[in-house]
């Protein structure tokens, strides 16, 4: 016979039940706590998803003046901004990932962009042209590294229908995917003004605008 149901008949059932409620065993303790850790756990995981949704607007983007008195303004005049189908591309659809990982990896990165913030790095219009090539340099670069991948989201060369195009645009699209070419090769500049040294960085001139 079993030492439990030995105790059991020694103190009778509910006696027995009664202690094990008052004073629970070992394994009511580590079901307690992993039932509460799965509390905890699903309110933090809803909690920063929900904090990360929150930044992934164009209302939160724009809330620095920095962005919308410089590239926001250039942005409401682009094809990006109003067109003839009513499609809008807004900030986070072309400077944040979709996919979670990518996301959130993202978001550790922009970190970085809170420092600049409280530093008024680029607070004024002076500062911020003065900066505008190497912050443009850093988008270039690091959707180049990706293929573009924000701009397939809804550009996609399978789906292009070439003979709704000019010869000139049906050629550079021949030649990007003969070649390997991503979208940021040819179109810098098709959302924001480019910078003005040109100098330095020859390919800021390269593309439609």
């Amino acid at each position: 016979m079993s030492e439990h149901i030995k105790n059991r008949e020694k103190e009778g059932f509910f006696l027995y039940h009664w202690r094990n409620i008052t004073q629970p065993r070992i394994c009511y303790t580590v079901r307690t706590v992993l039932v509460v850790g799965m509390v905890i756990g699903v309110i933090f995981w809803g909690g920063f998803n929900t904090a990360m949704e929150m930044t992934n607007t164009e209302k939160f983007c724009i809330s620095c003046h920095e962005m919308k008195e410089n590239v926001y303004a250039e942005y409401t005049n682009t094809i990006h901004y109003t067109n003839r189908s009513g499609v809008r591309a807004t900030c986070p659809d072309c400077h944040v990932p979709k996919e979670w990982v990518h996301k959130v990896v993202r978001k550790v990165q922009a970190s970085n962009e809170l420092f600049h913030k409280a530093m008024g790095t680029i607070d004024t219009p002076e500062k911020f042209e003065a900066k505008r090539l190497e912050l443009a340099q850093n988008v270039w670069r690091s959707m180049k590294a990706t293929d573009s991948r924000e701009c397939r989201n809804c550009h996609d060369f399978q789906s292009m229908d070439y003979m709704s195009q000019e010869r000139r645009a049906v050629d550079q699209h021949d030649k990007g995917l003969s070649v390997g070419m991503t979208c940021i090769d040819c179109h810098k500049g098709i959302a924001h003004s480019l910078p003005g040294m040109y100098e330095v960085d020859p390919s800021a001139v390269v593309g439609v605008h």
